[in-house]
């Protein structure tokens, strides 16, 4: 049975290194690591990854309207909801503290909001990824912002693990597993 990990984030080259896109971050490191190829694919609205029967999403749809793409991707490829993944910023972490869980609320997000609209449940196993939050700025604008040099090489360092988690999600290594190695991180 076909896998679907799905990493949020917006288009465009103004977004790219935002903390938002932290979930794109992930699969493109992923992809560079396998040497593997994201395809646009215009008729899901995402860029696809088609690894052997599973695939890696990135939706081109900008956050709030994650869902419709991952909705389309699920009803093509007959996706159970329960070997689907997302991967997201989440400001109620420390930065590059990673939290995974079986199911859950938005929690705010709006991408996983929208999921959750479209695919009409909330249990989807998902990979929050803290970007921290400052209290200064308006939250918006704060996950919209870009990462400092130095958190994007503490993010180069933790892609690794979160390359290794995707592996092991594709692998069938059961979820509980997963959670007792990664959300250590």
């Amino acid at each position: 049975m076909a896998r679907l990990v799905v990493g949020l984030g917006n288009p465009g080259k103004a977004y790219e290194k935002s903390k938002h896109n932290i979930g794109f971050i992930c699969l493109d490191q992923y992809a560079k690591h396998k040497k593997l190829k994201f395809k646009k694919e215009p008729k899901f609205q995402a860029e696809v990854l088609i690894n052997e029967h599973d695939l890696l999403i990135k939706p081109k749809t900008y956050m709030n309207l994650s869902g419709s793409a991952v909705k389309a991707i699920v009803d093509y490829y007959k996706i159970s909801i329960d070997e689907i993944l997302v991967i997201s910023d989440d400001m109620d972490l420390p930065f590059a503290k990673v939290r995974l869980r079986e199911q859950g609320s938005a929690g705010g997000h709006n991408g996983l909001k929208s999921i959750i609209s479209s695919l009409g449940t909330s249990e989807f196993k998902r990979c929050r990824i803290g970007i921290d939050r400052n209290e200064a700025i308006d939250p918006k604008e704060h996950v919209l912002s870009d990462f400092s040099k130095v958190e994007m090489k503490k993010l180069t360092d933790l892609t690794i693990s979160i390359s290794s988690l995707i592996d092991d999600f594709l692998t069938n290594v059961p979820f509980p597993v997963i959670m007792n190695k990664y959300n250590i991180l």
